[in-house]
Order: structure tokens, then C-alpha cells, then sequence
């Protein structure tokens, strides 16, 4: 019986030990142009479909169809979306250093017009940790998520002149 309890303290202690090593020894990859962990891209993935889940049917309260709606989306766009995903025919290295990198809504393949409304809500809103993208819920108005999730859900183009 010792040696049976002996067995499981040591096949949780080496694994525990080997990943604190890992860890401390400075292996665990931390730069934006280091390599993902084995599994780091499932898990992520899989925890983050299960999150936005509840709010794929989501739907939103007004639609983005008069000009002063969609200007005002564009202009949220620009201020708090553009740096990283970029603006039309604009080349964005900002994005291109982080990990992940930032999707390029006005790359051809890259936008968030396949997505459910509800989706693109809800990483506005609640961001997503380890990537770079914020939680706008403490930044943005409701409506204005809604605008700015509207607005690239739309496909819709920056209409104000950047200054």
C-alpha cells in the first residue's frame, strides 16, 4: 500500500517539479515573437468559444443605418480599434508584433463579417487576456459597443477623414 501512495505522490511531484523547472529556468516562451506552448492554441480557443457562447444569439437593440450612427462608429473605430486592426490601405506593423497578431479588418479574408453580432459584442466588451485586445466595457458607452460591433459586423468603411 506504501508504495502504491508513493507512486502517486511522485507521479504528481515530477510533473509539478518539471514544470516549475521550466518556468524558473526561463524556458516557458514569453516574447511576443516566442513559439505557443503545446495544446496553448486548443485550450485558448476552446475556453474562448465556450465563453462567447451564451452570447452568439445575441442581437442588437438599433440597427447602424442613418449617417450620424455610422460616422459616430467609424470615429470609435479609428480612436480605439484602428491602432491595432488597422485602418484601409494601411500597412499596420504595430500588429504584426503581437501574439497573436491583431486581425486586419480591412484585409481581404480577414474581417468579422462572417461573425454573429453577438460574437464581435462580446469581444468588445470583455476583451480577450494574453492578446492585447481590452475590455471595452469600462471605456465605451453600451450603445457604443454595439456601434463599433455593428460597424465591423457591416463590413462598413472608415467614413471620417483621419486626423
Amino acid at each position: 500500500m506504501i508504495k502504491f501512495f508513493l507512486g502517486i505522490a511522485i507521479g504528481i511531484l515530477v510533473p509539478v517539479l518539471f514544470v516549475l523547472g521550466f518556468v524558473k529556468l526561463g524556458f516557458m516562451p514569453v516574447a511576443t515573437k516566442g513559439s505557443p506552448l503545446p495544446l496553448e492554441h486548443w485550450i485558448v480557443k476552446t475556453a474562448l468559444r465556450a465563453a462567447i457562447a451564451p452570447d452568439l444569439a445575441r442581437v442588437a437593440p438599433f440597427e447602424l443605418k442613418d449617417s450620424e450612427r455610422v460616422a459616430h462608429a467609424s470615429k470609435i473605430y479609428v480612436n480605439h480599434c484602428g491602432g491595432c486592426h488597422g485602418i484601409e490601405n494601411k500597412e499596420n506593423l504595430m500588429a504584426q508584433s503581437m501574439f497573436p497578431p491583431a486581425p486586419q479588418f480591412f484585409t481581404p479574408g480577414k474581417e468579422v463579417t462572417d461573425d454573429p453580432v453577438g460574437k464581435i459584442y462580446w469581444k468588445v466588451k470583455h476583451g480577450i487576456r494574453l492578446t492585447g485586445m481590452p475590455a471595452y466595457e469600462s471605456i465605451l458607452k453600451e450603445d457604443e459597443i454595439w456601434e463599433v460591433s455593428l460597424f465591423l459586423k457591416n463590413g462598413l468603411k472608415v467614413v471620417l477623414p483621419l486626423q
